[in-house]
């Protein structure tokens, strides 16, 4: 197929208005000043995080006006949690639970610390239903939980961090980090009320070391901004997970994206980082160098701890140089083995491919109906190659070799930069384009993760009983890691829709463990996954994440009903 017909495709309509939407600046008074080693180089303020605007509206799910009846009750000890969650009735996500909506108890706001947050935030702070409310429920989930926060506070340097973090651990009220509001797992619930900790206000980059490649950031600002600053110096941060998200929630989440068969992720990227303990003390966990063996390394603990360890209030990243030359690819498949089968192979080719993204058959029909395309409606897959000119090419014939012995057809590649971002486009609009189809409808999305050599197999028998499923569900994956996903579309309103959105996305989870795998490759735990932990990790392993918690945050305030399961005891 020529390549000029495949591009006129793409072109065919209008601008998509999902894509558009994405596209709203999140930018305040940006410059581009020269890099310094020890000054503040890049500041802005918002006072309300942007990325909210920026999402469908097919996701918002409303909460009734009993949502808020509170309970005045203690918080449970670390070990009489299960005792007292059964007594009470409170349930946050644990063992085997299929509740819909997380539970939690809660007490008042003592007006002592009202009084405290007042004088350290000043302005910066809000009791506002309609604020607590979009704080509350995650705008990209179908999450939500009994209880709202009782405040939410706009800090704006670390020590203000540390002070509000210290009030609240005095006064025993829960606090809950809030990032870039992109997470889906019920990370930033407020099951027990409390402070929201909203960190967008921080969003400064602190120094960039060119000949290093790294760069000191502040947690509030998003992977777009901080590319779209380094871009005039030829380097790039190389992690790409949804638009809105923020270095500090990728860090809590341990985030990944399309890039992380190449880069790794959010572990593998991070140098160091300072946070903001449950005392309030102020811990830095690495120095700059690129590598140390000093002491126990507490910058990978508290990456993925989705802000049950600390409050992240400043991060060292790793940055890479912009490819010299890329190489973007597109084929198509039979069937979605075929397609699973030639990701294995590439990677087992030892060619360094820096993207392998999979939507199936499905997928694409959404994106032709999200943007009036006539795309082959039959499972796809994307590459990207870079390096060299000539090494980037000579990739990409190898690969189209792979691709014919596999079934493959309609080969087709760009190098040029407008006919590769029409092209890349394509993935970027994928979880956008499934609501084109089912606009009123919410999205359970999966993140199972297998060892490569499991992919293919998952991946077909997970699609045998999607498509017998009466829900509309597709499938992308990022096949070079062997991660993939599945956006499951249901009626919340409907209650056999959301069973059956529930029992396809446990039959992936099993089938994954079944296969040693993951839960979740990239989007981590919250509320949504913690009931599948005991099976995946084992109960020794969660007693001894639970005694690390009691050691840091011995009264529980810190994100508190995330990550490890309630039932689990030490």
């Amino acid at each position: 197929m020529a390549l000029s017909y495949w591009l006129s495709r793409l072109r065919s309509s209008s601008k998509s208005f999902f894509y558009s939407n994405l596209q709203t600046s999140h930018f305040h008074n940006l410059k581009t000043p020269k890099p310094h080693t020890t000054t503040p180089i890049f500041h802005s303020h918002t006072s309300k995080n942007p990325s909210l605007a920026l999402l469908p509206a097919a996701l918002a799910v409303s909460l009734s006006a009993g949502s808020l009846a509170l309970q005045s009750q203690s918080n449970p000890s670390f070990c009489d949690a299960s005792n007292l969650d059964s007594a009470r009735g409170v349930s946050i996500g644990g063992k085997g639970s299929t509740e819909f909506v997380v539970k939690g108890s809660h007490k008042e706001l003592p007006q002592e610390l009202i009084d405290e947050l007042k004088a350290i935030c000043r302005d910066n702070m809000t009791m506002d239903y309609d604020e607590r409310y979009v704080h509350g429920k995650p705008q990209n989930s179908f999450h939500k939980a009994v209880n709202i926060p009782d405040v939410v506070v706009f800090p704006r340097s670390e020590d203000e961090v540390s002070k509000i973090v210290k009030s609240c651990d005095t006064h025993k009220v829960p606090i809950v980090p809030y990032g870039g509001a992109t997470s889906i797992e019920g990370h930033t619930l407020s099951p027990n009320g409390g402070v929201c900790i909203d960190m967008s206000t921080m969003n400064s980059i602190k120094a960039l070391h060119i000949e290093d490649m790294d760069v000191v950031v502040e947690p509030g600002i998003g992977w777009m901004e901080l590319n779209e600053y380094l871009e005039p110096y030829g380097l790039f941060f190389p992690l790409d997970p949804g638009p809105g998200a923020t270095i500090g929630g990728m860090c809590a989440t341990r985030c990944s994206g399309s890039l992380a068969v190449r880069y790794g992720t959010m572990r593998d990227n991070v140098i160091s980082l300072k946070v903001v303990l449950a005392n309030g003390d102020i811990v830095k966990t690495a120095s700059r160098a690129r590598k140390s063996a000093a002491g126990y390394d507490l910058t990978r603990l508290v990456i993925g701890s989705e802000g049950t360890l600390g409050v992240i209030t400043e991060v060292t990243l790793r940055l890479q140089k912009i490819p010299q030359h890329s190489v973007v690819a597109m084929c198509n498949f039979p069937s979605i083995k075929d397609a699973a089968d030639v990701a294995i192979a590439t990677m087992m080719s030892g060619i360094q491919v820096s993207r392998v993204e999979l939507l199936d058959e499905v997928q694409v029909k959404a994106i032709n109906i999200a943007n009036g395309k006539d795309l082959p409606e039959i499972p796809t897959l994307m590459f990207e190659f870079i390096g060299t000119e000539a090494y980037a090419r000579e990739q990409t014939q190898i690969v189209q070799k792979i691709v014919a012995e596999h079934n493959g057809s309609d080969f087709v590649f760009a190098e040029d930069p407008e006919a590769k971002k029409e092209l890349w486009k394509i993935r970027k609009e994928a979880l956008w384009a499934c609501f084109a189809m089912e606009p009123n409808f919410e999205a359970m999305i999966s993140d199972v993760c297998v060892p490569l050599s499991h992919l293919a197999e998952l991946i077909s028998r997970s699609k045998q009983e999607l498509d017998a499923s009466p829900l509309v569900c597709t499938v992308i994956a990022h096949a070079g890691d062997g991660n993939f996903h599945t956006v499951i579309l249901f009626d919340p309103n409907i209650e056999e829709h959301r069973r059956e959105a529930e029992r396809l996305n446990k039959f992936m989870v099993l089938t994954a463990l079944s296969m040693e795998g993951t839960c979740t490759g990239e989007h981590g735990v919250g509320t949504g996954k913690v009931k599948y932990l005991e099976k995946e990790l084992g109960v020794e392993a969660l007693r001894t994440m639970k005694r690390i918690k009691a050691a840091l945050d011995p009264n529980s305030i810190m994100n508190p009903g995330k990550l490890i399961p309630p039932h689990i005891c030490f």
